[in-house]
């Protein structure tokens, strides 16, 4: 069966005996949206604040391929399987996007049997929050238009205005557009451009506030604008981060879903790592740390984008140390790091297998040595895994001294995942960790990227125009050096060449552009071709989406 038919079929409990059942939540807590999904209330989560913290594992992967890896999928079977033993445990997950699940990706609620439900509905529209985000930002954009129709004492230079519109769907284009066309009546004529909702800094903010009161004064200090005189112009400027605010209000409460297994997830919020943070919220993590033993999260894509930037953006903003972290691979996944066309994946080859393994075991250095995290590779299995190929995997790895488990969750659900869950556990209890980041707060921003290249990509260093080093060397002067940085890069390569597959080394990372989100508390820089508007591809997913008569979707995976 499909992953959506296997969701369809699934027979889900009503979310509210369920949050008693597992989490001890009573149905006062729990906002209802339909039988099977619901938010989760503020109040609540305040009282929670004395109660001791669960252990958080973050899973990562290896850099992604065409040939998949299975993260998503991967937390949701460790936290099946982690049940299964007899452990209390939650995952937390971000949201999907409607681009991906429309264009290349697809969804974003696991597959096969270990899948996040109700499916559809987490994969489409869900509880509205990416809506709510992106009229928020909208918002602001209508009102700095409508500030400089009406005399613009804020005295805003139109050829400096830094704010974007956002919408939720890949459109490559609406990268760059002309607005305000049409006369004096509908403002004046400049160039603009949309980003994905998901690349916003609202999103960003949204992620990285612990409250309602936190996140209206990050909106407030959003620079959407400069003068003439290169004086930066606030959302507060325009008494805009109020009303963004009203916005979000019913959004910014945790979302609580269940997997197939009938165990709460928490899905919330969601900044994609190639071009944002790549972190589901600080709330929802916090929240689920409150009332689990054992909590698991995914930051996106590979370690050296989602792993980093939850190191060093979401765990320094937040005070969270994850206790362990899940590194998930694949068999053909890795042969496609060592060269092997996506045709030939399933034929066993373990020359190509063994140079693919460059990549993982990177991956592996960077999150103990960088990071300081005792972790496990956990390879998600395929029926056309060979022994020899898995053998070569743990022998190639053995001289790391890296536990490798196989997976079967896709298939068997949590049972498939009980030995990952039991070496995690033991691995928590044995090994502490040694937490640390890439990166000081007192570096220069040029330094903190230099650090992340050289550390976790394994570049020989770092490369930009003047205009580009004189734009960091502003913002550091301007005080927002201490800031940490938010890499915008490609997601398939330890360098910013698409291309490079495996672990390549001595590349330079080019810095090709800057921005500045003062909201959110971060520098982006953006290496390479990278865009923070997507485009879909020549046969996009959305092709096969369709309903049926009797008003089943299909297509959706």
């Amino acid at each position: 069966m499909t992953d959506i038919e296997i969701a369809q079929k699934a027979e889900m409990k009503r979310i509210a005996p369920l949050a008693m059942e597992k989490l001890d939540i009573s149905d006062e807590h729990l906002e209802p949206y339909g039988h099977y999904k619901a938010k989760l209330s503020l109040d609540y989560i305040d009282s929670l604040q004395d109660k001791p913290d669960g252990k958080l594992i973050l899973v990562t992967a290896i850099s992604p391929t065409p040939a998949g890896e299975g993260k998503t999928t991967t937390s949701v079977g460790l936290t099946d399987g982690l049940n299964r033993i007899g452990k209390n445990a939650v995952v937390c997950l971000r949201e999907p996007s409607l681009g991906p699940c429309f264009g290349m990706k697809g969804g974003a609620a696991g597959g096969g049997y270990a899948q996040v439900v109700p499916m559809e509905d987490i994969n489409l529209h869900f509880t509205g929050d990416f809506h709510a985000i992106g009229l928020a930002n909208n918002l602001l954009s209508a009102l700095i238009d409508n500030h400089i129709h009406h005399g613009n004492e804020q005295q805003i230079d139109v050829r400096r205005i830094v704010w974007k519109r956002v919408v939720d769907m890949n459109d490559r284009a609406l990268r760059q557009v002309n607005v305000a066309l049409g006369g004096v009546g509908n403002g004046y004529p400049r160039e603009d451009g949309f980003d994905i909702v998901v690349a916003s800094e609202v999103m960003a903010i949204f992620c990285l506030s612990t409250s309602i009161a936190e996140m209206k004064e990050k909106l407030g200090n959003i620079i959407v604008a400069y003068t003439r005189k290169r004086e930066p112009i606030r959302a507060r400027d325009l008494n805009a981060h109020g009303a963004m605010t009203v916005l979000l209000k019913d959004a910014f409460k945790p979302n609580l879903v269940q997997t197939l297994e009938g165990n709460i997830a928490f899905i919330h919020g969601g900044p994609f790592a190639n071009i944002a943070h790549g972190c589901n919220t600080i709330v929802s993590t916090k929240t689920a740390l409150k009332l689990a033993d054992y909590v698991v999260t995914e930051a996106g894509f590979g370690a050296d984008l989602g792993a980093e930037k939850f190191v060093n953006i979401k765990c320094r903003k937040s005070g969270l140390k994850p206790d362990a972290s899940v590194i998930v691979a694949t068999i053909k996944a890795l042969k496609y790091h060592g060269g092997i066309k996506l045709d030939a994946l399933q034929e066993e080859n373990l020359t190509a297998l063994e140079e693919g393994l460059k990549n993982l075991e990177r991956h592996v250095r960077n999150i103990r040595e960088n990071f300081g995290l005792p972790c496990i590779v956990a390879i998600n299995k395929f029926a056309f895994d060979t022994q020899a190929e898995i053998d070569l995997v743990t022998h190639k790895l053995a001289h790391l001294q890296v536990k490798v488990v196989l997976a079967d969750h896709w298939a068997n659900g949590g049972a498939g995942a009980e030995e990952l869950a039991r070496t995690v556990v033991e691995i928590i209890e044995t090994v502490p960790a040694d937490f640390k980041f890439a990166y000081e707060d007192s570096d220069t921003l040029w330094d903190k990227m230099e650090a992340v290249a050289k550390k976790i990509y394994g570049a020989s260093g770092i490369a930009a125009d003047t205009k580009v080093k004189n734009q960091i060397k502003k913002l550091q002067t301007d005080g927002f050096g201490e800031y940490p940085i938010c890499v915008a890069k490609t997601q398939y390569s330890f360098s910013t060449d698409a291309k490079l597959l495996g672990a390549p080394e001595d590349h330079v990372v080019k810095i090709r552009e800057v921005r500045l989100s003062a909201g959110a508390e971060f520098v982006v820089m953006i290496c390479g071709d990278i865009m923070t508007m997507p485009g879909l591809p020549k046969t996009p997913a959305a092709d096969k989406i369709d309903i049926s008569e009797d008003g089943k979707i299909v297509g959706l995976f």
